[in-house]
């Protein structure tokens, strides 16, 4: 789990900190959990074949774009 400092914290400290879990990604296929997705203020998106390799941080607007734009299909 990945703690992040909040929008609502006040600019003197990390007052409110907000944790996302990981999770199965939808589009992942029915045989393997290819694609992980932690989703919240920043989404973040790995490969679980390769954790180790990192994340990409995606904005939540952006994510609801993509997202959006993907169902569109």
């Amino acid at each position: 789990m990945t703690w992040y400092k909040s929008s609502y914290s006040g600019a003197q400290g990390d007052c409110v900190e907000v944790a996302m879990a990981w999770h199965k990604s939808s589009y992942s296929g029915a045989q393997s959990d290819c694609v992980e997705v932690a989703e919240g203020a920043v989404t973040l998106v790995r490969d679980t074949q390769n954790r180790d390799l990192g994340v990409l941080e995606i904005p939540a607007r952006e994510w609801v774009a993509f997202l959006a734009e993907v169902g569109r299909d």
